[in-house]
């Protein structure tokens, strides 16, 4: 992991997540945007209030160690805290234009899984967003056809990237269900997470 920052005409990757926790899915899906995107740095963010989640999420030192973890083997990643340390709800759009400002000559591209991306035209100014950076989502293996024609529910005015990644069921919620049943849930995400969660006794059941 390096924190060199990018420079001049460099391509810079947006992440972020609750990761409560981060599993496998989430870490394939930054590797693949490092490889497929040639970023030069990916920077990921662990969500802090996250507007949009009913469910109150597990602490944010937890989250935050849980993604330093997950996350440590990829080359050219940063975890980026400042999401966690800003005040009220976190948007997406005021962290792109705070990467705008620090990084004006980078290409920004926001990273999002499937899910996220058939839901952003409900996100904060999600039109800004469009202007800001290049959203790049995870692809069904099945799908061969362009970013917008195979995810219609992208606005059409999207500069969209369509990331190539083998079926993977994780999720972050069958982790934490997995580990309230007491069942096993060591295969759904990294190693280091697993002890960690272990550990802190995170997501069992009261």
């Amino acid at each position: 992991m390096t924190s060199a920052a990018p420079g001049a005409g460099q391509r810079l990757g947006v992440f972020g997540g609750a990761f409560d926790p981060p599993h496998l899915a989430h870490v394939a899906l930054a590797q693949a945007a490092l490889e497929q995107l040639q970023l030069d740095q990916l920077r990921i963010f662990p969500t802090g209030q996250a507007w949009h989640k009913p469910r109150a999420m597990s602490a944010p030192e937890h989250r935050l160690a849980m993604t330093r973890l997950a996350f440590a083997d990829l080359p050219r990643t940063v975890i980026d805290e400042r999401e966690l340390q800003r005040p009220g709800p976190t948007y997406t759009i005021d962290t792109l234009r705070e990467l705008k400002a620090e990084h004006p000559a980078a290409g920004l591209f926001l990273v999002m899984g499937e899910d996220q991306a058939v839901s952003l035209t409900r996100w904060r100014e999600w039109e800004a967003i469009l202007e800001l950076a290049t959203v790049c989502m995870a692809a069904r293996p099945s799908v061969q056809t362009s970013p917008v024609a195979a995810q219609p529910a992208l606005p059409q005015q999207a500069q969209a990237r369509l990331l190539r990644l083998p079926a993977m069921p994780e999720s972050a919620t069958e982790v934490r269900e997995r580990v309230a049943a007491a069942e096993a849930f060591g295969h759904l995400v990294p190693p280091a997470v697993a002890s960690y969660i272990e550990q802190h006794h995170l997501y069992q059941a009261i």
